[in-house]
């Protein structure tokens, strides 16, 4: 039996991971949730649990932050069309504005899936679906995304070679699925790109890597969804269509009961 299990007693009923349930009440997403966890922030039944794989009831009483949860709203899904000077966050400590203030007041308690940059612009998510997010940010599953960059400086012929084969940056190698290039000028030029990455700042290191800084990056599709009719600073709220074509196929999902990410 489990520290967590002792605490709750209630080891040997089944029950959800708190993790689970934090995620499904819009607390979080899966992973920011355990994150919650490890540092002291949950309460169940007036103890704080700090390890994961412990197990919740209907009747448990849990706190976050001394918040209690209430049961689980109405699943919603949003995407926006964030501009720059935004930081993709809940709340910023600098004081700076944040994303979820752009979002209309019946969007309710939602969460960023993934994140763009405070510089960056284009397509980003919201949910109170944690199962939904986590299926989004899986590294088995992740969607393929598509970013116009414009970089300073005119991409060569040899860089367009290393582009196409790939290269190591300090994490790890990297390719992207496709690419083209756009506009140019004497200055500046526009490349469309698409990877499935979930690295952060990846396309701007791998830019920096090429010596062609980026001036602006916009997010301009994340699998089928795309930003076509909505303005910068607007957001909508997705279809039950958009939201299951975000989603792996059934079978493929099958397979993350044996992954090390729970």
């Amino acid at each position: 039996m489990t520290m967590g299990e002792k605490i709750l007693g209630k080891g040997s009923l089944p029950g959800e991971r708190l993790q689970k349930v934090l995620a499904g009440a819009g607390i979080a997403s899966r992973r920011a949730a355990e994150e919650m966890i490890r540092q002291g922030r949950v309460m169940v039944n007036d103890h704080v649990i700090k390890e994961m794989g412990v197990r919740v009831h209907r009747d448990d009483e849990i706190r976050v932050d001394g918040r209690l949860i209430g049961p689980q709203p109405e699943k919603v899904y949003l995407m926006l069309n964030k501009p720059r000077g935004y930081v993709t966050t809940m709340k910023d400590p600098e004081g700076r504005p944040v994303v979820t203030k752009l979002l209309p007041e019946e969007a309710g308690r939602v969460f960023p899936v993934g994140r763009l940059d405070y510089d960056s612009e284009g397509l980003l998510l919201f949910t109170n679906d944690g199962d939904w997010a986590f299926s989004l940010q899986h590294p088995r599953f992740l969607q393929q995304k598509t970013y116009l960059v414009k970089v300073k400086g005119n991409i060569t012929s040899s860089e367009i070679r290393r582009l196409e084969k790939g290269f190591d940056l300090e994490d790890g190698p990297f390719r992207p699925l496709r690419f083209q290039v756009g506009r140019m000028n004497d200055k500046s030029c526009w490349i469309d790109i698409t990877i499935r990455e979930g690295r952060n700042r990846i396309l701007r290191r791998v830019f920096e890597y090429l010596e062609l800084p980026v001036i602006r990056l916009i997010r301009t599709a994340i699998g089928e969804l795309t930003l076509q009719g909505l303005e910068e600073g607007q957001s909508r709220f997705l279809s039950p269509q958009e939201v299951a074509a975000c989603l792996p196929p059934k079978d493929s999902r099958s397979t993350k009961k044996n992954s090390k990410i729970s």
